[in-house]
């Protein structure tokens, strides 16, 4: 299946081997764990196991009809993440550029405002606050 979701780091070149044979076009994007406050110490991610997977793969296969794609994975990490490590990849795979960017695009902003995951931030201290949903996020899925 072409959606994941693992504790464990993922090795981007890896998952490219062999991935769009016979695209014209591979986009790949890969999100690490940031640090917008100065405070954060690591990123917990919680997710129900069977149906988040399940969502992942439903947009997926959705994303590859809308766009034409020859191939396309979506891995995404769950538990304590420190910051700076990698969170999630996208890879899409077209005949052209501009399909295979703008479904990687399309599924990016999907996995910001919709997909079933729950993140906490975690401070020096321990103690964690949970992350909510940003204006700019539901913004950008507006567009598609």
């Amino acid at each position: 299946m072409p959606a994941r979701i693992q504790p464990q780091p993922f090795d981007l070149a890896a998952e490219l081997r062999g991935f769009g044979q016979g695209a014209g076009a591979v986009v790949t994007f890969s999100g690490l764990v940031r640090d917008d406050t100065g405070q954060m110490t690591a990123l917990e991610i919680e997710h129900y196991p069977g149906m988040t997977e399940r969502a992942l793969a439903d947009f997926g296969a959705g994303a590859a009809l809308r766009f034409g794609l020859a191939d396309w994975l979506i891995i995404h990490r769950y538990g304590r993440l420190s910051v700076g490590e990698p969170i999630m990849m996208v890879a899409t795979a077209a005949r052209h550029r501009r399909a295979a960017f703008d479904a990687a695009d399309y599924l990016m902003d999907w996995l910001k405002s919709r997909a079933p995951f729950w993140k906490r931030e975690i401070g020096p201290d321990g103690e964690g606050e949970w992350v909510a949903a940003k204006d700019s996020d539901e913004a950008a899925l507006d567009r598609w």
